[in-house]
């Protein structure tokens, strides 16, 4: 059931959540750090749709912080505090699993979170079925900018990794001409529209 995986999907991330906050907030002048709110699944046998989700109803400004496929950038992401540390916490997961993990669609009201999308680089990562396309990982490595918790955390940038890759590697890309092209060839899968259950509050 697509509500189940939903649900799943959103309290793995909020675990991530919690491990995140447990290594920023000690650390001077990081502040408040972004929550993933939990997500309840409800059964209900005699309901035409037997199974829906129960979550707090966030009130305020309901924003998208994290980049969606990467055509859709969003400025708040740059701007507000809230959604640097969302940056920060995708570059965090994405450390921490050696990249083969991202939590992607961060969205909510000021760092209460919810709703948010998982993408896996290989599938049943960890046993771990992800809701998301693997490309949106490598559109994260490519389009993200490292901000000042990314530094307060140690998080290596991912850019200068790949630009000291190309120039300490001129001699090995001569050998393997077709590596970079076989990337460019690989079709970017579209994202599966995703079934909403309105939640009961």
């Amino acid at each position: 059931s697509v509500v189940i995986q939903e649900c799943y999907v959103q309290n793995t991330a909020r675990e991530y959540a919690k491990l995140y906050a447990a290594e920023a907030e000690p650390l001077e002048g990081f502040g408040e750090v972004p929550e993933i709110i939990q997500i309840f699944l409800i059964h209900r046998p005699a309901n035409n749709i037997p199974y829906a989700t129960v979550e707090e109803e966030l009130v305020g400004e309901f924003v998208k912080y994290s980049v969606k496929d990467g055509k859709e950038v969003n400025f708040l992401r740059r701007d507000s505090e809230a959604g640097q540390k969302c940056c920060t916490f995708q570059h965090w997961v994405y450390e921490k699993t050696n990249g083969n993990l991202l939590v992607t669609d961060l969205q909510g009201v000021g760092m209460k979170l919810t709703d948010v999308g998982i993408a896996t680089l290989a599938k049943g990562y960890k046993g771990f079925k992800g809701n998301c396309s693997f490309s949106f990982i490598e559109q994260f490595r490519a389009l993200h900018q490292c901000n000042e918790y990314c530094e307060m955390l140690g998080l290596k940038s991912l850019r200068t990794t790949h630009q000291k890759q190309r120039k300490a590697t001129p001699t090995k890309s001569k050998n393997l001409p077709n590596s970079s092209t076989v990337k460019k060839m690989v079709p970017k899968k579209a994202r599966e529209p995703r079934e909403f259950i309105s939640s009961e509050h």
